[in-house]
């Protein structure tokens, strides 16, 4: 059966580092699914998305992500069929890109990247992030033009969205609206999205599998449905066999301040 992302004893390291950022990653996301990946900073979340990206090459391990190598040609070409890329990367580092603080309107770089083509799709996404078409990127603020990098890179769409802390200079509104977007997406197309993030206020309800890596391997692989259970009765989080139980405020903050608490003393 085709699987979104497909990751078999995955090692990677980087050439100025003695030890691997990551070790051993195994890791399979069915279509039409969000993933949560949970980390301490540098514990290989952002290599880890990099690399299912096709940012990075590894040439230790299997990685296919819609049934293809993400550092092959063929996945970097977008299928005609059905106008799809393969994958979609979004990072925290695009706002300090140099052309995106120049003077250059919001139109002209959706235009630049195919806005005509994909109209309708592209006005849904400026009226979900509130973005204004006469904008000019030098006169934004961080969360402006954190809206207009989503709006941007999901003009297109995906099979495979990787999100690497980019919800960080949102306010909550376009937060939530951003979250209810890719849910709709994952329910009504064949997708699947893959979200490393620090900012676990309104997540409760949203992930399908929640993954917990340290020191660059995966530790926790919690499927959400079957082993997370919220209960009015308990307060903080406890641990029991593959069940975990969360307090009644249905967060998943207790839950990640659990398990990178129990990272620092590793």
């Amino acid at each position: 059966m085709s699987l979104a992302v497909e990751v078999e004893d995955l090692t990677y390291k980087f050439a100025q580092l003695n030890e691997p950022v990551l070790e051993n990653i195994t890791l399979k996301i069915p279509w039409n699914t969000r993933t949560l990946l949970v980390g301490s900073n540098g514990a290989g979340k952002s290599t880890l998305l990099k690399l299912l990206s096709g940012k990075h090459l590894c040439l230790n391990g299997k990685i296919l992500v819609n049934g293809l190598d993400p550092f092959s040609p063929l996945s970097m070409h977008q299928n005609e069929a059905d106008e799809c890329q393969t994958t979609t990367y979004l990072g925290t580092e695009w706002c300090h890109m140099s052309i995106i603080n120049r003077d250059i309107g919001v139109l002209e770089l959706l235009n630049s990247i195919g806005f005509e083509h994909f109209r309708e799709r592209g006005e849904a996404l400026i009226d979900i992030f509130d973005v204004n078409l006469d904008w000019r990127m030098h006169r934004l603020s961080d969360g402006q033009k954190r809206r207009v990098q989503l709006t941007m890179g999901l003009l297109k769409p995906w099979r495979v969205l990787l999100l690497d802390e980019v919800t960080v200079d949102l306010d909550v509104v376009a937060r939530s609206r951003l979250l209810s977007f890719l849910e709709r997406e994952t329910r009504t197309r064949r997708c699947s999205v893959v979200y490393a993030t620090h900012i676990f206020d309104g997540l409760a309800n949203w992930p399908d599998k929640v993954i917990h890596i340290c020191h660059g391997k995966i530790v926790q692989s919690l499927d959400y449905e079957k082993n997370v259970v919220f209960d009015k009765d308990i307060e903080g989080v406890i641990q029991n066999g593959t069940t975990t139980n969360v307090g009644y405020v249905k967060s998943l903050h207790p839950l990640a301040l659990a398990w990178l608490s129990q990272d620092e003393g590793k």
